[in-house]
Protein backbone atom coordinates (compact mmCIF):
# COMPACT_ATOMS: atom_id res chain seq x y z
CA UNK A 1 0.00 0.00 0.00
CA UNK A 2 1.15 3.18 -0.61
CA UNK A 3 0.30 6.36 0.19
CA UNK A 4 1.98 9.62 -1.19
CA UNK A 5 1.24 13.46 -0.62
CA UNK A 6 -1.73 15.31 -2.58
CA UNK A 7 -1.10 18.08 -4.49
CA UNK A 8 -2.45 21.55 -3.36
CA UNK A 9 -4.16 22.43 -6.02
CA UNK A 10 -5.99 19.31 -8.31
CA UNK A 11 -8.38 19.77 -10.90
CA UNK A 12 -9.84 16.35 -9.86
CA UNK A 13 -9.53 12.70 -7.92
CA UNK A 14 -10.22 9.60 -9.45
CA UNK A 15 -11.25 6.05 -7.56
CA UNK A 16 -10.44 3.66 -9.84
CA UNK A 17 -12.00 -0.26 -8.46
CA UNK A 18 -11.34 -3.12 -9.50
CA UNK A 19 -14.11 -5.35 -8.34
CA UNK A 20 -14.10 -9.18 -6.63
CA UNK A 21 -15.43 -11.36 -4.36
CA UNK A 22 -12.29 -12.84 -2.76
CA UNK A 23 -9.83 -9.79 -3.11
CA UNK A 24 -11.48 -6.18 -4.37
CA UNK A 25 -8.44 -3.61 -5.81
CA UNK A 26 -8.91 0.01 -5.09
CA UNK A 27 -6.53 2.96 -6.48
CA UNK A 28 -6.83 7.16 -6.40
CA UNK A 29 -4.97 9.37 -8.71
CA UNK A 30 -5.05 12.86 -8.42
CA UNK A 31 -4.97 15.18 -11.72
CA UNK A 32 -3.50 18.23 -12.27
CA UNK A 33 -3.75 19.46 -15.90
CA UNK A 34 -1.90 16.26 -17.72
CA UNK A 35 0.20 15.81 -14.06
CA UNK A 36 -0.92 12.41 -12.18
CA UNK A 37 0.07 11.60 -8.98
CA UNK A 38 -0.53 8.36 -6.91
CA UNK A 39 -2.46 9.21 -3.73
CA UNK A 40 -3.32 5.47 -2.33
CA UNK A 41 -4.00 2.30 -3.90
CA UNK A 42 -4.36 -0.99 -2.16
CA UNK A 43 -6.62 -4.00 -1.55
CA UNK A 44 -9.95 -5.03 0.53
CA UNK A 45 -9.68 -8.60 1.74
CA UNK A 46 -12.63 -10.71 1.47
CA UNK A 47 -12.13 -14.25 1.26
CA UNK A 48 -12.45 -14.21 4.98
CA UNK A 49 -15.91 -13.61 4.80
CA UNK A 50 -18.31 -17.13 4.12
CA UNK A 51 -21.02 -15.66 3.29
CA UNK A 52 -21.42 -13.29 0.46
CA UNK A 53 -24.27 -11.23 1.46
CA UNK A 54 -21.41 -10.38 4.22
CA UNK A 55 -19.08 -10.09 1.48
CA UNK A 56 -21.24 -7.43 -0.22
CA UNK A 57 -21.63 -5.62 3.14
CA UNK A 58 -17.98 -4.91 3.38
CA UNK A 59 -17.76 -3.63 -0.44
CA UNK A 60 -20.46 -1.13 0.40
CA UNK A 61 -19.02 -0.45 3.94
CA UNK A 62 -15.36 0.21 2.49
CA UNK A 63 -15.78 1.77 -0.80
CA UNK A 64 -18.30 4.57 0.79
CA UNK A 65 -15.43 4.96 3.46
CA UNK A 66 -13.11 5.79 0.40
CA UNK A 67 -14.79 7.93 -0.54
CA UNK A 68 -15.35 10.21 2.89
CA UNK A 69 -11.66 9.44 3.60
CA UNK A 70 -10.31 10.99 -0.21
CA UNK A 71 -13.77 12.65 -1.93
CA UNK A 72 -13.17 11.44 -5.21
CA UNK A 73 -15.04 13.31 -8.06
CA UNK A 74 -15.22 10.18 -10.42
CA UNK A 75 -15.76 6.11 -9.48
CA UNK A 76 -14.42 4.47 -12.67
CA UNK A 77 -14.43 0.89 -12.55
CA UNK A 78 -13.86 -2.37 -14.15
CA UNK A 79 -17.14 -4.00 -15.88
CA UNK A 80 -17.13 -8.09 -14.92
CA UNK A 81 -15.01 -10.64 -17.25
CA UNK A 82 -17.88 -12.90 -18.61
CA UNK A 83 -16.46 -16.37 -17.97
CA UNK A 84 -17.88 -19.83 -18.68
CA UNK A 85 -18.48 -20.00 -14.54
CA UNK A 86 -22.25 -18.68 -13.90
CA UNK A 87 -22.18 -18.65 -10.31
CA UNK A 88 -19.06 -16.51 -10.25
CA UNK A 89 -20.36 -13.86 -12.59
CA UNK A 90 -23.03 -13.47 -10.96
CA UNK A 91 -21.27 -13.19 -7.75
CA UNK A 92 -18.82 -10.55 -9.30
CA UNK A 93 -21.75 -8.67 -10.69
CA UNK A 94 -23.54 -8.21 -7.84
CA UNK A 95 -20.11 -7.34 -6.03
CA UNK A 96 -19.29 -4.31 -9.11
CA UNK A 97 -23.37 -3.33 -8.01
CA UNK A 98 -22.71 -2.67 -4.54
CA UNK A 99 -19.59 -0.34 -5.53
CA UNK A 100 -21.65 1.36 -7.90
CA UNK A 101 -24.23 1.95 -5.03
CA UNK A 102 -22.12 2.97 -2.38
CA UNK A 103 -20.59 5.43 -5.31
CA UNK A 104 -24.51 6.51 -6.49
CA UNK A 105 -25.02 6.61 -2.39
CA UNK A 106 -22.70 9.79 -2.11
CA UNK A 107 -23.32 11.12 -5.60
CA UNK A 108 -19.94 10.21 -7.05
CA UNK A 109 -20.07 9.85 -10.78
CA UNK A 110 -19.76 6.43 -12.02
CA UNK A 111 -17.76 5.39 -15.34
CA UNK A 112 -17.29 1.31 -16.70
CA UNK A 113 -15.13 0.00 -18.50
CA UNK A 114 -14.10 -3.21 -19.94
CA UNK A 115 -10.63 -5.42 -19.14
CA UNK A 116 -9.64 -5.40 -22.53
CA UNK A 117 -9.64 -1.66 -23.02
CA UNK A 118 -8.02 -0.91 -19.53
CA UNK A 119 -5.02 -3.03 -20.70
CA UNK A 120 -5.14 -1.15 -24.22
CA UNK A 121 -4.94 2.55 -22.53
CA UNK A 122 -2.22 1.33 -19.95
CA UNK A 123 0.22 -0.69 -21.79
CA UNK A 124 -0.79 -0.08 -25.59
CA UNK A 125 -1.78 -3.96 -26.28
CA UNK A 126 -5.14 -5.23 -24.90
CA UNK A 127 -4.24 -8.59 -24.55
CA UNK A 128 -1.19 -7.03 -21.76
CA UNK A 129 -0.56 -9.55 -18.73
CA UNK A 130 -1.33 -8.02 -15.63
CA UNK A 131 2.40 -7.84 -14.62
CA UNK A 132 2.36 -5.84 -17.49
CA UNK A 133 -0.11 -3.30 -16.67
CA UNK A 134 1.89 -3.05 -13.18
CA UNK A 135 4.78 -2.57 -14.65
CA UNK A 136 3.72 0.34 -17.07
CA UNK A 137 1.92 1.94 -14.37
CA UNK A 138 4.94 2.06 -11.55
CA UNK A 139 6.81 4.22 -14.96
CA UNK A 140 3.90 6.42 -14.77
CA UNK A 141 3.10 7.07 -11.46
CA UNK A 142 6.44 6.50 -10.14
CA UNK A 143 5.98 4.16 -7.50
CA UNK A 144 9.04 1.65 -7.25
CA UNK A 145 7.42 -1.51 -5.22
CA UNK A 146 4.87 -3.47 -7.04
CA UNK A 147 2.06 -4.86 -4.61
CA UNK A 148 1.74 -8.75 -4.13
CA UNK A 149 -1.76 -8.90 -5.05
CA UNK A 150 -1.69 -7.29 -8.79
CA UNK A 151 -6.07 -6.38 -7.93
CA UNK A 152 -4.36 -3.05 -6.64
CA UNK A 153 -2.80 -1.88 -9.88
CA UNK A 154 -5.48 -3.45 -11.83
CA UNK A 155 -7.49 -0.47 -10.30
CA UNK A 156 -5.01 2.08 -10.55
CA UNK A 157 -5.00 0.82 -14.00
CA UNK A 158 -9.00 1.64 -14.39
CA UNK A 159 -8.81 4.64 -13.06
CA UNK A 160 -6.07 5.45 -15.36
CA UNK A 161 -7.98 4.38 -18.12
CA UNK A 162 -10.71 6.78 -17.46
CA UNK A 163 -8.35 9.73 -17.12
CA UNK A 164 -7.18 8.84 -20.57
CA UNK A 165 -10.67 8.49 -22.01
CA UNK A 166 -11.60 11.80 -20.41
CA UNK A 167 -9.76 13.70 -23.01
CA UNK A 168 -7.14 14.41 -20.83
CA UNK A 169 -5.21 12.69 -23.94
CA UNK A 170 -5.52 13.89 -27.06
CA UNK A 171 -7.37 10.69 -27.91
CA UNK A 172 -7.73 12.00 -31.56
CA UNK A 173 -3.71 11.39 -32.07
CA UNK A 174 -3.75 8.23 -30.57
CA UNK A 175 -4.77 8.74 -26.76
CA UNK A 176 -1.88 6.78 -24.94
CA UNK A 177 0.70 7.13 -27.71
CA UNK A 178 0.16 10.65 -28.37
CA UNK A 179 0.62 11.13 -24.21
CA UNK A 180 4.19 8.93 -24.93
CA UNK A 181 5.37 11.26 -27.78
CA UNK A 182 4.51 14.19 -25.91
CA UNK A 183 5.86 13.12 -22.22
CA UNK A 184 9.06 10.63 -23.05
CA UNK A 185 10.34 11.64 -19.45
CA UNK A 186 7.25 9.49 -17.57
CA UNK A 187 7.44 6.35 -19.60
CA UNK A 188 10.65 4.60 -20.12
CA UNK A 189 10.35 0.97 -21.02
CA UNK A 190 10.31 -0.82 -24.11
CA UNK A 191 6.85 -0.60 -24.89
CA UNK A 192 6.84 3.05 -24.69
CA UNK A 193 9.73 3.64 -26.95
CA UNK A 194 8.04 1.26 -29.70
CA UNK A 195 4.88 3.30 -29.45
CA UNK A 196 6.23 6.68 -29.61
CA UNK A 197 8.61 5.99 -32.55
CA UNK A 198 5.14 4.11 -34.08
CA UNK A 199 3.48 7.47 -33.63
CA UNK A 200 6.18 9.74 -35.01
CA UNK A 201 7.04 7.38 -38.21
CA UNK A 202 3.10 7.78 -38.77
CA UNK A 203 3.07 11.69 -38.68
CA UNK A 204 6.18 11.60 -40.93
CA UNK A 205 4.67 9.61 -43.95
CA UNK A 206 1.20 11.29 -42.93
Amino acid sequence: MVNKSTPKIIDRIILGVDPGTNVMGYGLIAVKGTQLTLIQFGVIHLSKYADHAIKLSKIFERISLLIEEYHPDEMAIEAPFFGANVQSMLKLGRAQGVAIAAAISKEVPIFEYAPKKVKQSVTGSGNASKEQVAAMLSKLLAFQEIPKLLDATDALGVAVCHYFQKGDVKKSKGGWNAFIKENPDKVKSPIATVAAKKVSKKKTSE
